[in-house]
């Protein structure tokens, strides 16, 4: 944990601003019993009413002055610990956002949001306790000891006997809890994963009727924290009892022997009756110390899973030297590239090997994982590969910055994301400072402009989170307006037709023509129709290439093209 306190260096005045005011307001809480002990002994006892009036009014004012630099200790620590979840959650998020796609599939999107939010807000919480506690408990402590002892020497065993006590009970708890903290946060995880699968997925879990199944994995996973959580805090539990016993019989002994030291003349009344409130002020110290502890084991493992975040590097990273491109606009080679995912047994692509030119289209086709849409994620690199290249517009990706190489990309991904806002935000995302005409020109090439005109508010309608409102064929669409608004040199069609009527696949595809003309077009389709009239078709059995050509050439010379388009068009519409 205390490797996130780096991030505290902007708040450093006003830390010590929250030091000084607990400082302060320890010295007003150790300096009371003193002026209590003093109107007792010199005031009460001798009927010195202007003694009283003056000690008493004086009481009152550091009391006063107490409260005041109190609350200020508190304002400024609330700020700053605010600040501090405030820049960590921007650290955690930026980082994050340069992450691979295989950090996202190694840590897990419902672990990244419940370590972005829940474990920085504890983080967080315990940070402010500090703050106040840090300073406040060990000077309360100490200070406490040093005036109790300066009462009366002897009775201080009495708080001698109690500290250990109190200590090893706290130690104890803390070695208990510790564990099930951290077991807490990966069942959180756990709970918010099954959660998050329920609400995206709950359209399917409807159609299959499968609600009652889906109940019972949250209530296992909800049980399983919950269970946890009841395990954690009774343990807890027992800390401030356990305390409060010590403290009651401390306060008992205190009385007892103090009263004998009275009544043998050691000891006046208001000496007794401040070396019990210096008493209670050490308890109260250490039940304050025991308060952080309880909330620091939760947070360190909360910090470690933080940390867990920040510590991970992407391993795509731009070369130190970027490269330029050369004058060439839009050109792609694959040379005997070779990738697997992590894990797997065998490479998912092998050895492929093709180019696409601009003004040409390239059309990629194969059987179910084939290694069709890696191929796709592989050019704006998404991931690296094991071995070979891929080169834009003359050079090999790895050697170029990530940004200028997805500059002159414009992909449309085989499950169509769009983001909350309206249609024009929606479109604008791959263009920031697009023009309504562009726009709009985006939406007709897309075949999307016949719809968007139907719905209420045109261009300006809203689209909710996931894109729930609209349907599977106008997402798509979209998605494919997004990547015609940037007027990238190659365009990246990842199955984006599969939605998509005959009738629309086919005019969609001849205004892309006319609008692509000078740009490397690929594109990943299922359907023989979507990828025939295709300048270059790629066929991928196995991840590997089966055959490059054209639609005829392939028919004769390719077995698994052959029986790709054998299985969906009549013999009529081979010849």
């Amino acid at each position: 944990m205390i490797r996130l306190f780096r991030f505290l260096k902007p708040f450093r005045i006003s830390i010590s601003i929250v030091l000084v005011l607990t400082f302060m307001q320890s010295l007003a809480n150790l300096y009371l019993p003193t002026l209590m002990s003093d109107i007792v002994d010199t005031g009460i006892v001798k009927k010195n009413i202007p003694y009283i009036l003056k000690i008493g009014g004086f009481m009152l004012l550091v009391a006063a002055g107490g409260m005041v630099v109190s609350i200020a200790a508190s304002y400024f620590s609330s700020k700053v610990s605010v600040g501090f979840g405030k820049i960590l959650r921007q650290k955690v998020f930026t980082h994050v956002e340069n992450f691979s796609l295989q950090e996202f599939d190694k840590i897990g999107t419902a672990s990244l949001i419940t370590r972005t939010t829940n474990d920085i807000t504890q983080v967080q919480q315990v940070l402010t306790v500090m703050m106040r506690m840090m300073i406040s408990a060990p000077l309360m402590c100490i200070g406490g000891i040093i005036m109790a002892v300066s009462k009366d020497a002897k009775l201080s065993l009495v708080i001698v006997v109690a500290m250990p006590i109190l200590a090893i009970a706290i130690l104890a708890i803390m070695k208990k809890g510790m564990p099930l903290f951290k077991a807490m946060q990966v069942k959180l995880d756990k709970l918010n994963r099954v959660l998050r699968e329920g609400l995206t997925g709950n359209r399917v879990i409807r159609s299959f009727n499968r609600t009652d199944h889906e109940k019972r994995r949250f209530n296992e996973a909800n049980l399983d924290l919950t269970s946890t959580a009841v395990k954690v805090n009774r343990i807890m539990a027992t800390l401030m009892p356990l305390m409060m016993l010590v403290l009651n019989f401390s306060s008992i002994a205190i009385i007892w022997f103090g009263g004998l030291r009275i009544n043998h003349g050691h000891m006046q009344v208001g000496d007794l009756m401040a070396f019990l409130q210096y008493a209670m002020q050490i308890m109260f110290a250490l039940i304050m110390a025991s308060i952080m502890f309880v909330m620091i084991p939760r947070a360190s493992a909360s910090a470690v899973r933080i940390n867990e975040v920040l510590n991970t590097s992407s391993d795509i990273k731009d070369a130190i030297q970027v490269k330029d491109a050369d004058t060439k606009k839009g050109y792609v080679e694959f040379q005997n590239v070779t990738f697997s995912y992590p894990g797997a047994e065998q490479p998912a692509l092998s050895n492929i090997s093709f180019s696409a030119k601009p003004g040409e289209v390239t059309a990629i086709i194969g059987g179910t994982g084939s290694g069709k849409s890696t191929l796709i994620n592989l050019i704006p690199r998404f991931y690296d590969v094991d071995s070979g290249s891929i080169l834009v517009d003359g050079v090999d990706i790895r050697e170029m910055s990530q940004k200028n190489l997805r500059e002159k990309i414009g992909l449309v991904p085989q499950k169509a994301v769009l983001f909350s806002g309206t249609i024009t935000d929606n479109i604008r995302y791959g263009k920031e400072d697009a023009t309504d005409d562009e726009v709009q020109h985006a939406a007709d090439i897309a075949q999307a402009t016949e719809f968007i005109k139907h719905m209420k508010d045109g261009f300006d309608s809203v689209i909710s989170q996931g894109g729930t409102n609209v349907s599977g064929g106008q997402k798509q669409r979209l998605s494919i307006a997004r990547a015609l608004v940037k007027r990238p040199e190659i365009y990246a069609f990842d199955d984006s037709f599969s939605a998509l009527d005959f009738k629309t696949d086919a005019k969609l595809r001849s205004a892309l023509k006319e609008e692509t003309v000078n740009a490397t077009v690929l594109i990943v389709a299922q359907r023989v129709s979507t990828v025939m009239d295709a300048d270059r078709i790629i066929v991928l059995h196995e991840g590997e290439i089966a055959g490059i050509g054209h639609h005829q050439e392939l028919i004769e010379t390719c077995k698994v093209y052959k029986e790709i388009v054998s299985s969906q068009l009549s013999e009529e519409e081979i010849a």
